[in-house]
């Protein structure tokens, strides 16, 4: 074995493991890494313009490809500025590995220049957070990692680099590729649950959540549709089957069907799985309350940590979501006398699901969903980060499997470096990056890097003057006393041209499909500017009829 340095055994470390892409901001903390990068083209370097923008684009590679995203940023400022992409991950139940460039070792402790106690900071956010103080551990501190935000529940997982112990020579090899460890069920329990189903005369099921991969989605539409049972998405959890599957019911959350709300309430049994019944999925655990009287309860998850930590369960299986549904499909498949329910509950979907023109508005966001409907693959990915105008390509867009990128912890900014990652992970596919003014301003920056890097992306910035979401809260609560919630906006358009981008601004319904068209045509990112009501708040409602209320 030869030396090295051990900036260098990260790097290969990393090539080990299938990395081929690091998102970061560059710092002086990890020179050493960003030198082997250099004569490392096997890893493509997407230079971002702030931590948060990396760590959300880590977090979305993570989600694409089932694999940790890699994000790198400096210690202090950077590691503060990256935390929010860490507890996207972790709430969003996708893996990530952040490194941050550190103190040097023999000033730890010191408060030195932007020295910050990563593992405290962390623990809270991360699955794992730890420091490497010794070069030769390199390789087992990454292999650890790498299982650590793959097994059990997906998540984040944060190392501490110490700069000098990156220019240490020492000698190692990267351990193994590091697979997730496969968790079967018994046959026991998959029988128990298909006799409860078959027993059962209100059964749904709530899908969607922690390592859904296409295994699962397959497995999943098989059973749903042998066995009848409404599928229901957890929050931003639309991908987790196909729109067209002949039981998929649609989605909880914010501004669910109040068919398919109703529909959950009355169930009798509840098979959840992956999902974590979070609060937003189950509306301040109110649709399903942690003791649901007159509900059974089955729940499947691969981590343990989570199963009967909220909820009452009746019955809970600890492994990966597709070996339970594979013996429950064969189950299924063999019975052949499906519930009605599931194409019940499909038909309510695509009511609900069917834009109708909204008299009065001007700019009527559900036409230019349906539009983006007629003139979009179906297999466009979706961006998006927090607020209002998310609702309508909730209620609208018919979501194919691994195409939704959507933050259920709800963080703003989060659009469009998810589609800069996205563009880049499928340079073939159609990339949509969705974002309210308030939203797109958090990280609109990130077009710089997508441009730089040749990515190929649509961004729609919906541009309604205001934290919309906050002021319909405000509404609610305190009638006609607005206050912090209006913005003043840039021109969007312009401001995307000056970024290198292809524009338009868009006033009209009729005017969208146009310039959908005409954006279609470009090469590079392209943004159209859609300025709206906030009046129009929802899809449903109005703030005039909020404050009456």
């Amino acid at each position: 074995m030869t030396t090295k340095t051990g900036g260098r055994l990260l790097v290969d470390a990393l090539l080990e493991q299938g990395c081929d892409r690091i998102f970061t901001v560059p710092g002086e903390s990890f020179l050493a890494v960003l030198d082997a990068l250099h004569d490392t083209p096997a890893i493509d370097l997407v230079t971002c313009r702030q931590e948060g923008g990396v760590t959300f684009m880590a977090c979305a590679d993570g989600k694409l490809t089932g694999r940790p995203g890699i994000a790198f940023v400096t210690r202090g400022p950077g590691a503060t500025n990256a935390a929010i992409g860490v507890h996207v991950a972790r709430q969003d139940s996708q893996p990530m590995i952040l490194f941050i460039g550190d103190v040097d070792r023999g000033t730890r402790d010191r408060e030195a220049f932007q020295e910050v106690d990563f593992q405290a900071m962390f623990a809270p956010l991360a699955k794992w957070t730890a420091r490497i103080d010794d070069a030769a551990r390199i390789p087992e501190y990454v292999a650890r990692a790498y299982a650590m935000a793959m097994s059990g529940r997906p998540g984040p997982v944060v190392l501490a680099l110490p700069e000098d112990m990156l220019c240490d020579m020492v000698e190692g090899t990267p351990r193994p590729r590091i697979e997730r460890p496969a968790q079967d069920v018994s046959i026991i329990d998959a029988l128990t649950v298909h006799d409860m189903i078959g027993k059962a005369e209100r059964p749904v099921a709530i899908i969607g959540g922690a390592h859904w991969d296409a295994d699962t989605i397959a497995l999943v539409e098989k059973w749903g549709e042998a066995a009848g049972v409404p599928l229901v998405a957890a929050f931003r959890r639309q991908d987790a089957v196909s729109a067209t599957c002949p039981v998929y019911a649609g989605n909880l959350g914010y501004g669910p069907n109040p068919a398919l709300v109703a529909r959950v309430r009355h169930a009798d049994l509840l098979i959840v799985m992956g999902a974590r019944l979070g609060e937003a999925t189950t509306d301040g655990y109110t649709v399903i309350t942690p003791d649901h009287p007159g509900q059974t309860l089955i729940h499947v998850h691969p981590d343990p940590d989570e199963l009967h930590s909220v909820y009452r369960t009746d019955l809970a299986l600890c492994c990966d979501v597709a070996e339970a549904v594979a013996m429950l499909e064969l189950m299924a498949t063999e019975r052949g006398r499906p519930h009605p329910s599931g194409a019940q509950a499909h038909g309510e979907y695509l009511a609900w699901s069917e834009p109708s023109p909204r008299d009065g508005v001007t700019l009527d966001l559900g036409q230019c969903v349906e539009a983006m409907r007629q003139t979009l693959p179906a297999t466009t990915i979706l961006c998006n980060g927090a607020g209002n105008y998310s609702g309508w390509w909730h209620r609208y867009w018919r979501y194919e499997p691994g195409c939704q990128l959507a933050p259920t912890c709800g963080a703003m900014g989060y659009g469009v470096p998810a589609a800069t990652a996205a563009a880049l992970r499928h340079p073939n596919r159609m990339v949509v990056a969705l974002a309210g003014d308030g939203c797109f301003l958090m990280n609109g920056q990130e077009l710089a890097t997508a441009v730089q890097h040749g990515a190929s992306m649509l961004v729609i910035v919906i541009d309604n003057g205001g934290y919309g979401t906050i002021r319909m809260h405000q509404e609610r609560e305190y009638p006609g006393r607005v206050a912090g919630t209006a913005l003043s906006n840039p021109d969007f358009a312009a401001l995307a041209r000056a970024y290198g981008c292809w524009s338009e601004t868009v006033t009209r319904t009729e005017d969208f499909a146009p310039a959908l068209s005409r954006a279609m045509a470009e090469t590079g990112v392209k943004l159209l500017h859609l300025k709206t009501d906030i009046e129009v708040i929802t899809p449903a409602t109005t703030l005039s009829r909020i404050a009456v209320r």
